[in-house]
């Protein structure tokens, strides 16, 4: 770096990658020119290397940054679901003053207007947190405040799995385009995100094969399933040459499918289940028909996360068609032992259901077989 003096005025001269910068400082000061020359190659080298000094807007709330992430940023239908909690709370408050114990207050305010679990608001946090590092890297804030928050401890919760006899009536008490996302969801382990996006291009039923369309982790993209035999023919019914695959009088099914869901859980007499324990119920009934794990999480799109032993596990197709093999065997071994049951029943004079001790127990079994699941790694 180089200061000399033209008239009344210091110029500095300084090198950036072997090329040549000559600039005023504006002034004939010559201890103010040094200064301001050191400022100019700071920005210079920051510009070099892609770092930009982030001009602070003190007055922007979490609402302002909030609706800038939804107009620039990579949206997600759960992060507007999160946005509907954390809004209220966080709107007006400026982001420079977020901090730890605000969402300490938060999550008391969230606990005392509703019943919810620290799951749930763990992932209302996570969100908060999302759109602070989002705003970090388009450089409308210096620091995310909340980058070492540490959530509240989740309990493990036990998942319910669907019995036979509940699929039964289930799948009676259902609106057909509902009866067919339950049918895929059950035999194929598919989510409901992955249901409701299948198209036909990536249906082969010469191969009886469906190569998941879009899915929420790279693991459960493209992956293969083989069809069972009842959900090929119900697909076969249904065959088109593209678009979606589930459909609502052929238009697309809303992302939230509750309404229809509980109605159905309603006129069955089955007790509470969400869509996703469905997911659950595959896996349990894969584990139950003597499928190894490995296989399991190849047909679930699961992260694996033994990245080293993955290597060594790469699922083939006819393996995958052996574990739905297994499964179809063990639905139908079930289907049978519910046959007989009611036949029994029927010489006792119980109308051909099962007694209710002998249902809570089948329940229970059930539910026992999903904790080992979730023991063994799979969610």
């Amino acid at each position: 770096m180089t200061l000399w003096k033209r008239g009344n005025v210091w110029w500095s001269i300084y090198y950036l990658d072997g090329i040549r910068h000559q600039e005023s400082t504006e002034t004939g000061n010559k201890k103010l020119a040094l200064k301001i020359e050191r400022k100019l190659l700071d920005e210079a080298a920051a510009k070099k290397f892609g770092v930009s000094e982030v001009k602070v807007d003190v007055d922007m709330t979490f609402g302002d940054l909030s609706a800038r992430f939804l107009a620039e940023g990579e949206v997600r239908p759960h992060h507007i679901d999160r946005l509907k909690n954390l809004l209220p709370f966080f709107a007006d408050i400026p982001v420079v003053r977020l901090s730890k114990g605000l969402t300490s207050d938060f999550r008391i305010r969230r606990h005392k207007n509703k019943t919810v679990s620290d799951a749930t608001i763990n992932r209302d946090l996570s969100v908060l947190r999302h759109i602070l590092y989002w705003g970090v890297d388009q450089l409308l804030i210096p620091a995310n405040p909340l980058t070492r928050l540490r959530l509240a401890r989740e309990r493990r919760v036990r998942r319910p799995v669907l019995t036979v006899q509940e699929e039964v009536k289930l799948l009676t008490a259902a609106p057909e385009h509902l009866k067919r996302m339950i049918v895929a969801a059950l035999d194929t382990g598919m989510r409901r995100g992955e249901i409701l996006h299948q198209l036909w291009e990536h249906v082969d039923l010469q191969r009886k094969i469906l190569s998941v369309t879009r899915s929420k982790t790279p693991e459960g993209e493209a992956r293969e399933i083989p069809l069972t035999a009842r959900l090929f023919e119900l697909l076969s019914q249904n065959r088109k040459e593209s678009g979606l695959v589930f459909t609502y009088y052929d238009q697309p099914i809303a992302y939230s499918i509750k309404t229809a869901w509980r109605a159905s859980l309603r006129r069955a007499a089955v007790r509470h289940l969400r869509f996703h324990d469905l997911r659950h119920t595959h896996n349990t009934r894969l584990m139950e028909a003597g499928v190894m794990q490995e296989v399991r999480m190849a047909l679930m799109g699961h992260q694996n996360r033994d990245k080293v032993h993955a290597m060594y596990t790469h699922v083939e197709l006819p393996v995958k068609r052996q574990a739905i093999a297994l499964l179809e065997e063990w639905v139908k071994t079930q289907m049978q032992t519910i046959g007989g049951n009611n036949a029994n029943n029927q010489e006792e004079g119980h109308n051909g259901d099962l007694g209710a001790n002998e249902l809570e127990e089948a329940m229970e079994e059930e539910d026992a077989s999903a904790n080992s699941a979730r023991s063994s790694g799979q969610t």
